[in-house]
């Protein structure tokens, strides 16, 4: 009986002390739910590098076309002048390539330039092309920068109707074919294809791809190869040759443009021009855009445009009231955009026009050219809270401090020219004389490489 009363004992000793044990884990599972979990994160690995920068090439347009010379052929297209060319490679090895130009009778000057990489820096190349015209069916100063190909591109500007003579040019610097489409927006949709040969230009007048449309926007997507689209234009006004301009494709649409250096000019009494021509569209969606225009000395006018745009049809916008001189355009939309603004300038009876592109936001250092011709301006434009410095060199030494939001503008010399800026900035030149106009934004080197993130 005793040895029983033991194995009872130590039985419910056990069981006593299995229960404490159970009733300690409990409580120590609650108190770990209520405790603060440890934070565990798994952060992929990630590295910063900088890809090798390859060689940069860019494409030139060669020989300004005349359409309609011949009346037995009124689509015959002439070589009415070669352009003055100038090319600054920073003593970078350079290739050329002549690029074949069918269907343009004594056609020449079109090429690929490739400035070839050293070691791991960027080739810095720019090259610019200028004309002067003073035929009866072409009359005016045309200039413009050679530049990279690429994928996709927008055409704003061109008159498909009666005067106007505009063509598009093609160019295809590469080995394979490129497939074309453009798509023109306009109070009819159309959409022609073409085959672009290697290391070939090709020209197709304006009214073979947009008809008689008054203000086609179009957009160039092409496939297989990258190409440079540009249009050229030159218009007639009752039997009178009124200008000539050499237009480049811009990039894609975006809510926030600014167009820099747009000039204007007082209109005398008569005239039926209507000064400063601002040209937008919203491809994709309605959008209302906002139009605000800024001069010289930074200041905004008092004028304020709420335009309202329906989703692909291009709309045009007179700038009128403006003071003599240079302005910057500002763009604000709803929606994304495309915009061009036609500028003219007048002197003794006689005209010309050019279109002013939007310009994007630079860093770093940017070299351009300056083409013979009229008094050449650099507009520059600080979209930063801060002050930015610019530096120029070249055959223009300065530095420019540009206060938060401020404007400037520089004289420029023709010849090579480096911008470098230790911040965002944008930047246009301007030439301007007597019934002489031309200009485009800068864009960053075709070879800048920017960092990239790896994920192994």
């Amino acid at each position: 009986m005793k040895q029983r009363t033991l194995r009872l004992a130590a039985t419910g000793a056990r069981i006593a002390t299995g229960a404490a044990v159970a009733a300690a884990c409990v409580l120590g599972v609650g108190a770990a739910v209520a405790a603060p979990w440890p934070d565990v994160q798994n952060k992929p690995a990630a590295t910063t590098v900088t890809p090798v920068p390859g060689d940069a090439t860019i494409v030139c347009n060669g020989a300004f076309r005349a359409l309609g010379r011949d009346s037995s052929q009124a689509d015959l297209l002439v070589s009415a002048a070669a352009p003055t060319l100038r090319v600054d490679a920073r003593d970078h090895e350079t290739t050329t390539t002549d690029l074949a130009m069918p269907g343009v009778l004594g056609g020449e000057g079109a090429q690929s330039i490739t400035a070839a990489v050293a070691g791991r820096t960027a080739p810095l190349i720019s090259a610019s092309e200028s004309v002067t015209l003073d035929d009866e069916d072409l009359r005016g100063y045309a200039a413009a920068p050679c530049r990279e190909a690429g994928m996709r591109s927008w055409l704003v500007g061109g008159d498909g109707s009666t005067g106007s003579s505009d063509v598009i040019l093609l160019s295809n610097p590469a080995d394979v074919p490129s497939t074309v489409e453009l798509n023109v927006y306009g109070a009819q949709r159309r959409t022609t294809t073409k085959i672009v040969p290697p290391k070939t230009q090709l020209t197709l007048t304006l009214a073979s791809v947009a008809g008689a449309e008054p203000r086609p926007v179009i957009e160039v997507v092409a496939a297989g190869a990258p190409v440079r689209a540009v249009l050229q234009s030159a218009h007639v006004r009752t039997l009178e040759a009124v200008g000539v301009d050499v237009q480049d494709g811009l990039g894609g649409a975006q809510r926030s443009l600014r167009l820099l250096g747009a000039h204007s000019q007082p209109i005398s009494e008569g005239d039926d021009s209507t000064g400063i021509v601002l040209r937008l569209l919203a491809p994709r969606e309605d959008a209302t855009a906002t139009v605000r225009v800024r001069g010289a000395d930074g200041t905004v006018g008092s004028d304020e445009y709420a335009v309202e745009l329906t989703a692909a049809t291009p709309t045009e916008v007179s700038l009128t009231g403006m003071g003599a001189g240079a302005h910057d355009i500002e763009v604000d939309a709803t929606a994304p955009v495309v915009a061009a603004a036609r500028q003219t300038s007048r002197a003794d009876g006689r005209e010309d026009f050019a279109w002013m592109l939007p310009a994007p936001p630079l860093t770093g250092t940017v070299p351009f050219t300056v083409p013979s011709g009229p008094s050449a301006t650099l507009y520059l434009s600080n979209p930063e809270d801060s002050t930015v410095t610019v530096t120029l060199e070249g055959v223009d030494e300065r530095v420019v401090e540009l206060r938060a939001n401020g404007v400037e503008q520089v004289a420029l010399q023709p010849g090579e020219h480096l911008l470098r800026s230790d911040g965002a900035v944008r930047a246009a030149v301007g030439l301007l004389g007597d019934a002489a106009i031309a200009g485009w934004p800068l864009w960053a080197p075709p070879a800048t490489q920017q960092p990239i993130i790896v994920h192994p």
